[in-house]
């Protein structure tokens, strides 16, 4: 029998007892089997953490984390992916789902790239219906005129290219998605985006939407990075 990479899928979450419960059923619900599934609570004040636990009492897959005190995303995805054990890294966003092949079809295609991601539907935030949310096309280098084409949650990475740039940049409270796979595409890795929709985005309540100009903001800084190390190159 063919041995199958262990995947370790990261998740941290924030007051979100709205979602949570099918964000981790999504995975839990995956064809995929070799993974492990570390959920981080940071601090939440909800009823977060209590239906946490009662996913784990049924499932040998789950691993609790929680910070006494809310510390932000990008801190607690750097302590979840030093409690991580798998050859790969694949995200899940606690407001959105994966469909029940996603992280069998990334894997699938793996071998070939660093990265992975897939195309997205998102969840219109005023009538609540599916909408179309297809990735673009990867430049060779994230530009000023280039927005973020990729879906955080939708990405397998390989652990040791993370390891190899220092995981998240702890100095990017917001836009740490966009900061990473630019690291990580500036160190020469290859990303691969499946046509295929395999991960839901919820649009209606989440980081980007609450917290645009901040996201805004340091986006630009990522960008502003990239254009430098263009003129240097």
């Amino acid at each position: 029998m063919i041995k199958t990479p262990m995947v370790s899928v990261i998740m941290s979450v924030y007051n979100d007892e709205e979602n949570v419960a099918n964000s981790i059923k999504s995975i839990l619900n995956q064809t995929y089997l070799n993974y492990e599934f570390i959920i981080m609570d940071d601090g939440s004040t909800d009823e977060t953490w209590e239906i946490m636990k009662s996913f784990q009492t049924n499932s040998n897959k789950i691993k609790l984390l929680k910070n006494k005190k809310n510390i932000g995303l990008t801190r607690s995805l750097n302590k979840l992916l030093a409690e991580s054990q798998g050859n790969f890294i694949a995200r899940q966003d606690s407001d959105d789902f994966s469909l029940r092949g996603r992280i069998e079809s990334q894997i699938s295609f793996i071998k070939k790239f660093n990265l992975h991601g897939c195309s997205t539907r998102s969840i219109d935030k005023d009538k609540y219906k599916f909408v179309p949310r297809i990735s673009h096309k990867i430049p060779p280098l994230i530009t000023s005129k280039i927005q973020n084409p990729f879906i955080h949650g939708s990405l397998i990475i390989e652990k040791q290219c993370i390891d190899k740039i220092g995981g998240y940049n702890t100095d990017f409270y917001y836009s740490q998605d966009y900061k990473l796979t630019s690291d990580l595409l500036n160190q020469g890795y290859k990303i691969k985006i499946l046509n295929e929709i395999y991960y839901v985005s919820n649009f209606k309540d989440n980081i980007s939407t609450n917290h645009k100009s901040e996201q805004s903001k340091f986006a630009k800084k990522v960008r502003r990075e990239n254009l430098f190390r263009k003129k240097l190159f």
